[in-house]
């Protein structure tokens, strides 16, 4: 009897080394669909405003991975296919969207108010964690990114088209920036990736 639990022990612990092993090679073997950093960089950290009017800190939930866009809710174009790419993504995840945080920050902070931006998030998902600040407060996180911001100039100033960067920027768990994704990037690939990622932190 002592010899059969013996062999039943030993034979778990095999299936459970060959699961392992299985894993790890199913894991290596999944090609990220961004553009990668190699090796990954520490992600600048940083203090805005989210549309709640309260201070939001990169570093303060570490432990989730965060997709970060710049942009601005008066955009035409590019923003709001963003944001719907966001809201796509976040459905796809189910419960693990509950370890991803989906951030949009201001390059507009002239009209993008917290209030502007909640009522801007709401038609899109209202999960989105959307930043502002003032001018001086923003621009070392641009800069920190990479991210080019320019307004052109009108003489109606409530309304102006501002030229930026557009790209999706992907930190994970433990705060390094893994990844870029253009603004174009299919939404499912993004789901495939967050997903690997997140088996990763798990």
């Amino acid at each position: 009897m002592k010899s059969k639990s013996l062999y039943y022990t030993i034979f778990g612990l095999v299936a459970l080394a060959l699961i392992f092993l299985g894993w790890r090679v199913y894991a290596a073997s999944y090609s990220y669909q961004g553009s990668q950093i190699d090796p990954p960089a520490p992600a600048a950290d940083f203090t805005l405003t989210d549309q709640d009017g309260q201070p939001f800190t990169l570093s303060a939930q570490r432990g989730k991975l965060d997709l970060i866009f710049f942009g601005y809710t008066n955009c035409p174009d590019v923003c709001p296919i963003t944001l719907t790419t966001y809201a796509r993504v976040r459905k796809s995840l189910g419960n693990q969207a509950d370890n991803v945080r989906f951030i949009f920050i201001t390059v507009d902070p002239e009209r993008d108010t917290a209030a502007q931006i909640k009522t801007h998030l709401s038609h899109f998902d209202t999960a989105i964690i959307g930043l502002t600040g003032t001018r001086p407060e923003l621009e070392p996180v641009w800069k920190d990114y990479g991210v080019f911001q320019s307004s052109h100039e009108s003489a109606d100033l409530a309304h102006y088209d501002v030229d930026h960067s557009s790209r999706i920027y992907v930190v994970d768990a433990q705060g390094n920036w893994r990844m870029t994704y253009p603004a174009e990037m299919d939404w499912q690939a993004i789901v495939s990736d967050v997903q690997h990622m997140l088996k990763e932190k798990g």
